[in-house]
């Protein structure tokens, strides 16, 4: 057995304190120390319970090994779930292998969840929609508090630059959040060489998925060929760079978001199978708010996502009116100018209630 760690006879190997490990752990920290404050685990039996998605990678072993350390420690308890997407031969016996692993570090329960993968969106959006899938159902099923991801501020980058290129945008530029919903990403600030350098310091073997090196994935083109050349012509401290314009526009993300949500107030009012919205007030603002404030009514009243094209011409209602529309939305919506108003619906009634003032 290495030098560097020793057996427990109570428990699960308890490796060395080295600058990788100790890294990981205090990132892991943070995220499961929100949940105990909120769930007031002193109060609570049996404990909070917090799931790690482990696929048996470097990043979610490194997180997985730093839940085991740190979830008891804040008083929670600390499992797994593994999603085998049947993607590759042998993926039964890597995901087994990852649960293995984590049952060897002590976190309990272990979930093993097989999916089917579609094709709808192209086979990374497929997996993706299974995998989430098959998280939440987890969650509920043991009522977890919180579930830890293991996206690294190299996966953020990757998202960032992604997303520059598809031109998408500042929401998507932002990136991924720290914690979305029962959703956490505590390592966006680790990279993925610490967390890779935490499971060998562990003695853990972390699998390596083939498609992380397959070029058929844009994420993986970028990862192995943007990145690099973006290092090597810029200089060091690109995905550094990234991440940090990620998180300033999460900042001014929300700061909209919360001006929106007041602005909205004003400037609205319940239509029949839909919602009114002031043109003259729409037309006073800048482009910015004008069209967050239409994908904002959209996203609440209908669920769905507008894309800019989408946008615009929903904006140019307000702004180049020359008797055009209606316009069908995605979802089943309709949004047509009616006077002094945008009626956004489902039917297409463009009368505006009367309510109380």
């Amino acid at each position: 057995m290495p030098s560097d760690q020793h057996m427990d006879a109570a428990g699960p190997r308890r490796p060395r304190l080295t600058p990788p490990i100790a890294d990981v752990r205090r990132a892991v920290r943070e995220a499961v120390g929100r949940v105990a404050t909120k769930e007031r685990i002193e109060t609570t039996t049996p404990p909070p319970l917090v799931l790690v998605a482990l696929s048996g990678g470097a990043d979610s072993l490194a997180l997985a090994a730093a839940a085991a350390f740190e979830a008891p420690r804040a008083g929670l308890r600390a499992g797994a779930v593994i999603v085998d997407h049947g993607l590759q031969p042998g993926s039964a016996d890597a995901a087994s292998a990852a649960a293995a692993q984590a049952r060897e570090l002590g976190l309990d329960p272990v979930l093993v969840r097989r999916v089917e993968v579609g094709d709808e969106g192209g086979p990374e959006a497929s997996a993706r929609a299974a995998r989430y899938a098959a998280l939440d159902e987890a969650a509920r099923e043991t009522g977890a508090a919180l579930v830890l991801l293991g996206h690294t501020l190299d996966d953020q980058a990757e998202t960032v630059l992604l997303g520059l290129a598809r031109g998408s945008g500042a929401a998507s530029l932002s990136g991924m959040a720290p914690v979305t919903g029962r959703y956490a990403r505590p390592l966006l600030g680790i990279r993925r060489t610490t967390t890779r350098q935490a499971c060998l310091d562990a003695g853990l073997e972390p699998w390596d998925d083939p498609h992380n090196l397959d070029p058929a994935y844009a994420r993986v083109r970028v990862r192995e060929r943007v990145l690099p050349v973006l290092e090597a012509e810029l200089g060091p401290g690109i995905a550094e760079a990234l991440a940090r314009t990620a998180e300033q526009l999460r900042e001014d993300d929300a700061a909209f978001a919360e001006q929106i949500e007041e602005f909205i107030e004003e400037i609205c009012e319940p239509a029949e199978a839909g919602i009114a919205i002031s043109v003259a007030a729409l037309a006073a603002n800048p482009a910015a708010l004008r069209q967050r404030v239409i994908r904002h009514v959209v996203a609440s009243e209908f669920g769905v996502s507008l894309s800019r094209t989408q946008t615009l011409e929903v904006a140019r209602l307000v702004t180049e009116w020359h008797g055009q529309g209606p316009i069908d939305l995605p979802g089943g919506a309709l949004v047509t100018r009616a006077g002094a108003h945008l009626v956004f619906s489902t039917t297409g009634s463009t009368e505006v209630l009367e309510h109380d003032h």
